[in-house]
């Protein structure tokens, strides 16, 4: 086939093509949309309570199925829309899952530990993506930092407090203001000296064993966020250790965990706390060689 053929062929083709193009019958006529647009701000689902919602059109006993869902914030009962979830379902799912990243992501506010009076330092993790990717790093300090807590902390006291971001800022910002003052409160009225308390920026579990170590506590206590899931992005937990030092097994740590306002009060958490460290220190132990 030559090059005039070749050219004959292609455009027999293309006269094909747009002589059925225009025998086509016309498309239907698209509707105009809609003018009814509500105006205003959408609803933030994540401030609504869902466990007060009866999603399911006709339950059989809306009592107890109420009962049920008040008691847990696993999402039971959300209905559906022949095989998928409901639209509020899923943007439900949508606002929690954005809720959980924004937990991590964000820092805790240099206002709220200004309040508290906590001074900052900071692991040798240099920013969120290193942390979350060298756990190790997450555990150490420089030795400037070492040097600096040396210096502005009150040197071998019985209970040390150090406050740190962990996985969930929002933990931080959440229960911070109710659980510090009701552990300082607890400790006061024991007569055991308290260190001076501060705030670990890009902290794991493992920085209290390096703190320990510089300032000579004898019991440790780190209040850390904890990983954020769907159901909250708000959950702390305390991790205490008599005695510790950088390498202690992870059974010797105690640990008193889910609080927020959803699970075990942060007050009530706090009073708890400053028990446990008074029986730390009484039977020189802690995670499982402390007998409760």
């Amino acid at each position: 086939m030559n090059e005039t053929q070749l050219r004959e062929l292609i455009l027999k083709a293309i006269s094909e093509v747009v002589g059925d193009t225009a025998g086509a019958q016309p498309a239907a006529p698209v509707p105009p949309a809609s003018g009814a647009v509500e105006s205003g701000e959408v609803r933030d689902l994540s401030a609504v309570d869902f466990r007060q919602i009866i999603d399911v059109p006709t339950p059989a006993n809306p009592e107890e199925f109420r009962r049920m869902r008040s008691k847990t914030v696993a999402r039971i009962g959300v209905w559906r829309a022949g095989p998928r979830c409901r639209t509020n379902t899923y943007l439900r799912f949508r606002a929690d899952h954005a809720a959980a990243m924004d937990a991590v992501f964000t820092d805790v506010p240099e206002r709220l530990l200004e309040e508290m009076g906590l001074f900052t330092v900071q692991t040798l993790c240099e920013t969120k993506d290193m942390y979350l990717t060298r756990p190790d790093l997450g555990r150490r300090f420089s030795q400037e930092t070492l040097a600096e807590l040396q210096q502005r902390c009150k040197r071998n006291p019985d209970v040390q407090l150090v406050v740190s971001d962990g996985l969930s800022s929002t933990s931080v910002s959440a229960n911070l203001r109710d659980i510090l003052p009701a552990i300082l409160q607890g400790l006061s009225s024991t007569g055991v000296s308290v260190g001076t308390p501060f705030f670990i920026k890009y902290g794991r579990v493992g920085a209290m064993d390096a703190v320990t170590e510089a300032l000579g506590s004898k019991v440790t206590v780190i209040l850390l966020g904890e990983r954020p899931g769907l159901a909250t992005g708000e959950s702390m937990s305390a991790y205490m250790t008599y005695g510790g030092y950088v390498g202690i097994p992870e059974a010797s740590r105690t640990v008193v965990s889910n609080i927020h306002r959803g699970g075990t009060n942060p007050a009530e958490a706090g009073a708890f706390i400053a028990e446990l460290c008074g029986r730390m220190l009484k039977e020189k132990a802690s995670g499982l060689a402390l007998k409760l």
